[in-house]
């Protein structure tokens, strides 16, 4: 699989694999050095190569480093790789001899909520999210299903998702319930797959004629959990400040906000975290995503096209690959590839890769050379005022 990714990425980009100075590879099942093992199908050059793991968001970890790398100077051509191969059914851990990375969650979670015995813990977390969402704002199971019925939809166009069905929004909400609200067209399923995308600085760029395709990270931060994860309700366990806080300071980076993008690709692990993570990037104020799911503000003809790949629930979710999988289809869109999908103007896209225990990365793209839309950014904004909430405790910049 990452033959196949990473052969396509640099045919993509027209360079050979002897170029690339540094490999950042991400996976959460496997040995040790698997990366080495994946990468050497392109060749044994003796760069570094790097093996990332950090939950859901390892792929855009891999990228946060590999983009890291050439920021400081280190290299100039880097390739961030991700890829999974998972077992069937539901997500388990794979020690029982040690401390599980998520006990304090799952400590507090029982603590607010009964802990149901049959059902898998992963959608109990993000399904309890869902359910404070709906007692504290009057959201109903409806608006969730809506959520996995868009994706489902999405995908049908996507000719790299795992699912390409359409699916009713009835056949969505009576689809086996998992964990209430969810039910299985509203979670993400077991997958397989890897995705490869190849960074460089300018002079790189430059040097090798890439100016008509290049796609810039404009805006980049990772954060981990702040206090309020374990202190707060369901929401609060399952990222949705460290994604406040990372969104703050991407948007502090660039000087844009959410109506500056047209495309999110965003983590929709469960059809709940989409909508939870709508407040936290900014797109509605809390309390606000119901609406904005009933406007259709969330698909074609809407305020942004979200998930136009399908997201992790059709597309699938090989928690190594997903946050460059993410970054794929942001470039195809800013580059006008993505065909039936294509969202019409899209100038600036927006991703979001989450994992719990935790780690997030938000990501801003645009595209062109930066000399084809400078001067950049316009006005300063205050970034809070897109993250801000009377529970948000997250740091202020």
């Amino acid at each position: 699989m990452v033959k196949e990714s990473a052969t396509k990425a640099l045919e993509d980009a027209g360079i050979d694999y002897n170029l690339i100075e540094q490999a950042y590879v991400g996976y959460v099942y496997g040995d040790s050095t698997c990366g080495q093992r994946a990468v050497y199908e392109l060749g044994l050059t003796g760069i570094p190569i790097v093996n990332v793991n950090n939950n859901c968001s390892t792929g855009s970890t891999a990228l946060y480093l590999a983009r890291q790398a050439i920021q400081g100077g280190t290299c100039s051509c880097a390739i961030a790789v991700g890829f999974e191969q998972m077992n069937p059914g539901s997500l388990q851990s794979a020690f029982t001899d040690r401390t599980n990375p998520m006990e304090k969650f799952m400590m507090r979670m029982m603590s607010m909520r009964e802990y149901d015995a049959t059902a898998p813990a992963t959608p109990q977390l993000f399904g309890n999210a869902g359910r404070d969402h709906m007692d504290l704002y009057g959201t109903t199971a409806r608006h969730f299903a809506k959520i996995g019925q868009k994706n489902h939809q999405h995908s049908t166009n996507n000719p790299y998702s795992q699912f390409q069905s359409y699916y009713t929004l009835e056949q969505v909400e009576n689809s086996r319930q998992i964990y209430p609200p969810l039910t299985l067209l509203q979670c993400s399923p077991t997958s397989d797959g890897s995705a490869t995308a190849i960074l460089a600085n300018e002079e790189f760029v430059i040097a090798h004629n890439l100016q008509h395709q290049a796609v810039e990270i404009i805006g980049q931060a990772m954060a981990t959990d702040t206090p309020q994860a374990i202190e707060g309700n369901c929401i609060d366990l399952i990222g949705v400040n460290m994604t406040k806080l990372a969104a703050q300071q991407v948007y502090e980076q660039t000087g844009l906000g959410p109506e500056d993008v047209q495309v999110i690709e965003l983590h929709d692990c469960f059809s709940c975290n989409e909508l939870v993570t709508y407040e936290a990037l900014g797109l509605c104020e809390v309390g606000g995503a119901a609406r904005l799911i009933d406007n259709g503000d969330n698909t074609y003809g809407g305020k942004w096209v979200i998930n136009p790949s399908g997201g992790l629930i059709s597309k699938g979710h090989p928690l190594g690959a997903t946050g460059i999988a993410q970054c794929a289809e942001c470039c195809w869109q800013l580059r006008k590839m993505a065909d039936k999908r294509q969202v019409p103007n899209a100038r600036v896209a927006l991703q979001h890769n989450i994992g719990l225990g935790g780690a997030v990365v938000v990501t801003m793209y645009r595209l062109g050379f930066p000399d084809q839309w400078r001067p950049y950014p316009r006005e300063k904004r205050n970034p809070a005022s897109y993250c801000d909430s009377p529970t948000n405790n997250a740091p202020k910049l």
